[in-house]
């Protein structure tokens, strides 16, 4: 008796996870294709197979459901950094943890609302609905509260490997910061990158950038080809 009463409530988290997560990823596709403005709420919810009602219970409008990928990514980052072995130093497992939300063959949305392949340049179309959907001023609002959210978490998560204090210590924020900041320039990059660029490769390179502490390339390198 006492067993089941335990499980149930777990169930139906990961049951409301997996609700959110398709209201979410129903809205971005649909926003890609046709635009933020040609997308109703209606047409959500028929998409993710839910009523309008559902789409109201977990969301206040299409932008907090779009940024919704972002904060679930970076939750599953901080996660993944705690999952990391102890004796993983930090920022190995950083990388790590990053890299595994954005592996190859993930195409279950990233942190801005397009589906991120790490290993395969993605669908020039795709790229381009997806700048639109972001360049939404409406938008953009949403996107700045996901991402201090996901500072706090992934902060929280470091601050505990660390051993520091998330609100005394300026570590665990300066490094969370700087790997969000990382990941925002990547997906500029790749946003821009024309033709169009694995994901994958471009975050590497950031990632093992700020592990080194952003030694100064050389000017043969830095002069060499971008995306």
């Amino acid at each position: 008796m006492d067993t089941g009463k335990s499980e149930r409530p777990g169930l139906r988290e990961r049951k409301k996870q997996e609700t959110r997560a398709a209201l979410s990823w129903a809205t971005i596709r649909l926003v890609v294709e046709r635009g933020l403005d040609a997308v109703r709420v209606e047409d959500i919810a028929a998409e993710a197979g839910v009523s309008p009602r559902t789409f109201n219970n977990y969301f206040s409008g299409k932008g907090e459901a779009i940024a919704a990928r972002h904060l679930d990514r970076a939750r599953r980052v901080a996660e993944e950094l705690r999952a990391r072995p102890e004796s993983e130093p930090l920022w190995e497992a950083i990388r790590n943890a990053v890299q595994t939300q954005f592996s190859p063959g993930d195409t279950s949305g990233d942190a801005v609302g397009g589906a991120v392949d790490g290993g395969r340049a993605p669908d020039r179309r795709w790229i381009t609905g997806v700048s639109l959907m972001i360049s939404e001023p409406s938008l953009q609002g949403e996107m700045f509260k996901a991402n201090a959210a996901a500072e706090a978490e992934l902060a929280a998560a470091i601050a505990e490997r660390t051993g520091t204090d998330v609100v005394r210590d300026l570590y665990p924020r300066l490094v969370s910061g700087a790997v969000g900041a990382a990941v925002s320039l990547v997906m500029e990059r790749w946003l821009r990158a024309d033709p169009p660029v694995p994901f994958g490769p471009l975050l590497r390179d950031a990632l093992g950038q700020l592990a080194a502490g952003l030694p100064v390339p050389d000017r043969e390198e830095a002069a060499g080809p971008r995306p």
